[in-house]
């Protein structure tokens, strides 16, 4: 049995995300991993572009989907995984520190009955677990960092490491998240980095450096050798130095404090109010000392 799966990315342009199918070619099985749902924060509408044009994919393919599977509960776009679970069934999981980050959220949206307790999935993966997309091995691996929930699924021969190493050309991800440390993150990709060389490396994010087109794709070698910060901080505190100089420069995702409630929640929208209508509520003033756009 094959243990390097076939891998298709989805990249959203709006808000450069990358999702991916996952697939065991032998066994015509796969899993979808962080799939968006569009959301547009200017009128407030709500759609399943992508995780329809992910649906036609499996679809097209002949595909069995046996996981929806998210890195971590995402800042800047909506999951999709609560959508997905109602078209395919299959169970949706993610890294059981989410406790702790539903924990810390729920006391910013003043929600003292909302349940911090990761039932809003249907699996908990603990660091070291295992499981299987079609007859391929896969294991999950804590990376915390940028969130502190945050985990890298390792199916076959590819890692799927989301916001911890972007391409090479754009470093690494932010980690002044509440609950990030640039010092945890550092050590969270020192673990990615000791994977073997020819691991594929699949990142959750492109940004386009210099417009160029959408890239998602490496390996740990060329990490090693290339990554702008990897490659040129030989220690901790020089990571952190530039990590944390860095992430002071930056705005917050423009969607962080409408993604988080929906996130912490598994993917599920608001409930309807009496009038039919869902509404998002955004606390003021929680995220203090964030530079400003």
């Amino acid at each position: 049995m094959t243990q390097k799966p076939e891998v298709t990315g989805f990249f959203d342009p709006r808000t450069w995300s990358i999702q991916y199918v996952v697939a065991d070619p032998s066994t015509k099985r796969c899993a979808i991993v962080d799939p968006v749902h569009d959301f547009d924060e200017k009128s407030g509408q709500t759609a399943t572009l992508n995780a329809d044009r992910i649906l036609d994919f499996v679809r097209e393919r002949g595909y069995a989907v046996e996981w929806i599977l998210d890195t971590h509960p995402h800042a800047d776009h909506f999951s999709a995984a609560r959508y997905l679970r109602q078209k395919t069934g299959a169970p949706t999981a993610i890294g059981e520190r989410v406790k702790d980050v539903q924990t810390l959220w729920k006391g910013y949206y003043n929600w003292p009955d909302f349940p911090a307790d990761g039932s809003q999935w249907d699996r908990l993966f603990a660091d070291g677990d295992t499981f299987k997309v079609g007859g391929i091995d896969a294991r999950v691996m804590f990376s915390p960092g940028h969130t502190l929930a945050s985990v890298t699924y390792v199916i076959g021969d590819a890692a799927f490491v989301h916001d911890t190493l972007f391409m090479p050309d754009s470093g690494t991800a932010r980690a002044d998240f509440p609950g990030g440390s640039a010092s945890v993150l550092w050590t969270s990709i020192q673990d990615i980095l000791a994977l073997p060389d020819e691991t594929r490396i699949f990142t959750g994010h492109d940004y386009q450096p210099g417009g160029r087109r959408p890239l998602w794709e490496s390996t740990v070698a060329d990490q090693k050798a290339t990554n702008i910060h990897m490659a040129r901080c030989r220690t901790q505190a020089d990571f952190v130095a530039i990590r944390e100089a860095r992430d002071r420069s930056l705005p917050m995702p423009k969607l962080i404090l409408q993604s988080l409630q929906i996130n912490t929640n598994g993917g599920r929208l608001p409930e309807p109010e009496s009038n039919g209508v869902r509404y998002l509520k955004i606390p003021l003033d929680v995220l203090r000392g964030a530079a400003w756009d």
